[in-house]
This record gives structure tokens, sequence and C-alpha cells, in this order.
């Protein structure tokens, strides 16, 4: 089931387009990746899902029917640009908002103790924001934004000002929050993120569309004629006329093979080669990150521009 769908959306600002018919559609309980370089057009996209402005055409729909004003009310927003109030005390900033969300105290009380607790940041309740990193001002953002357990929950660049460990334990908190049935769009520049968290994506380069589907399809569709080999043992296979070796690493008995087949690719010429060569545990297209596709179709595309 598609729980939010963005239809054909275009909006220009003076004589800029920020999007030119852009449309999305995000599956429910699932995490979509919005890439693109800087400028694309991913935040004003955002902006618009929160109906902090309006398109000039398209249309967007929530559970199968036009987006309303009150609908705010569902969405849980975590905006690139962070906005605590710095001279109030965190437990009472991060009251206050709950509140203004909905919750009654009480409720708002409970659930702030639960994420508190689960962050590890109890000892930060009265601390002004001031205070505190840039990081952990950060935390207690993204706690603010999930507290009242929003259907859909837009995560823009949320691992900004994080060390490793603290990405690491917001990553694991977002795969959490989809378990709970939440509905996440993601917003980011870290492609390694990308290939761990979402389910699918859609990259906007210069207003437009350029690339969607689900990563798992994208990096299959965008693999080359290269392939993994698992082995048994120490093996490194010899070059022949179907492939080329490009590297070969031997580790705990096992050893992995890169090749580059010829063009056309000839899977079984080279299957046979592995085969003969020693006991193939694996055999696999080397697939290509996310960050390797990004870099290729946004780099083809603005080759294309400029050639018009």
């Amino acid at each position: 089931m598609i729980l939010f769908e963005a239809k054909e959306v275009t909006k220009r600002f003076a004589t800029q387009t920020a999007l030119d018919r852009v449309s999305i559609s995000v599956p429910e309980q699932s995490i979509y990746g919005l890439l693109g370089p800087n400028g694309a057009g991913k935040t004003t996209l955002i902006r618009i899902i929160n109906q902090i402005t309006a398109p000039d055409t398209g249309a967007l729909f929530l559970n199968g029917r036009p987006l309303r004003p009150d609908d705010v009310n569902i969405i849980g927003y975590l905006p690139e640009e962070r906005g605590l109030y710095k001279k109030m005390k965190v437990g009472e900033q991060a009251l206050y908002l709950a509140q203004l969300k909905g919750l009654s105290h009480a409720e708002a009380m409970r659930r702030l103790k639960y994420w508190f607790k689960k962050l590890q940041i109890t000892d930060w309740w009265d601390k002004k924001v001031e205070e505190l990193s840039k990081g952990m001002q950060q935390k207690v953002q993204f706690v603010t934004t999930v507290l009242h357990e929003p259907k859909l929950l837009i995560f823009d660049e949320p691992f900004t000002g994080f060390d490793p460990i603290n990405v690491k334990q917001i990553k694991d908190e977002i795969l959490f929050l989809r378990e709970r049935g939440a509905t996440i769009i993601f917003s980011t520049h870290n492609m390694s993120s990308v290939e761990e968290l979402c389910d699918n994506i859609t990259l906007i380069n210069k207003a437009n569309t350029i690339l969607e589907g689900s990563v798992e399809k994208i990096r299959h569709d965008w693999a080359g004629n290269e392939f993994e080999i698992v082995f048994a043992g120490e093996v490194t296979p010899s070059a022949n006329g179907h492939f080329t070796v490009l590297s070969s690493t031997f580790d705990e008995g096992r050893s992995t093979v890169l090749v580059k087949a010829a063009d056309p690719v000839d899977n079984n010429g080279i299957l046979s080669a592995m085969t003969a060569a020693g006991q193939v545990l694996s055999f696999n297209p080397a697939l290509p990150s996310m960050n390797e596709i990004f870099i290729r179709v946004v780099e083809t595309k603005n080759k294309e521009a400029a050639k018009n």
C-alpha cells in the first residue's frame, strides 16, 4: 500500500525552477531515500510535503486522499536546519514541543522518559540547549520529532554533527521505527546510509527526477561486467579470453577474486574457468555502490545537458 504520493509537482521561484514535474510514491512502512546534489530540489519537495510552501502545480496524497492542512499532526519533520530554543532547558523544551503535537502532560512525560533513557540522555534534562554540542542537540531534536509517533517521518540529513557511534545508534532507531510501523522519507548525501537503510529511492538533479526504484534493483541494473567469486582455499585463476583478474585476496581459508568479463559478457565461460581453477563457493555480480551510481548518473545527465 502507498502511504504518500506526490504527482507531477512543479515549483518555481522567480526565474528558477526548483522542481519540474517530480513524482514520488512512498510505500507504507518503508524507508524512502530522497537523493540529489546540493540545490537539486530535495529540500523544496520536503517543504512542500510539510506544507511550509505550496507547489505551483501537481498534487499530494496521504493514504490515497489529498493532503490536508491538519495532516501536519501525523507528520514528524527533522529539518536540516536545527530549531531548538537555546536558552530553554532540554526537558522543558521537549515537553513543550510534545504538548504542541497534542500529547497530554502525563503521556508526554512517559514517552520522554522512555526515549531519554533509550538514547542515554537522561542527564541532559536540566541542561540548557546552548550547553549541548551540535550532536547532542541533534539527539534531542530527533526525540521531539518521533515522540508523537507520526505515521510519516521526514529526516533531512539526520546524521549531521554525529560521530560514528551516534550515527549507528540513530540508524538503529530509524530501522526500529520502521519495524513499529512508521513510514520514513530520508534525505541524505551519505550513500552508505542509503544502502543500509533505504528500500526505495528517487534521485533528483537540477529539479528533475533522473533515477528511481528499489535500491536492490537499481544496483543490479547498474552492475557492469564485473564478478566476485569466492573459492575454498587459496586460488588465483589465470586470465583468459573470457576475463581479466582485477584483484585477489585470501582470508580465513577463502579466496575472494574480482574479475572483469570480456564484452559481451560470457557468464558460462567465466564460470567454467572458475570451476576449473578451484572449488567455487559463490559466484555473483559485483554490484556497484549507490555512491558510484549517484556519481555516474549525475555526471551523465550533466554532460547531456551541456550538449543541449
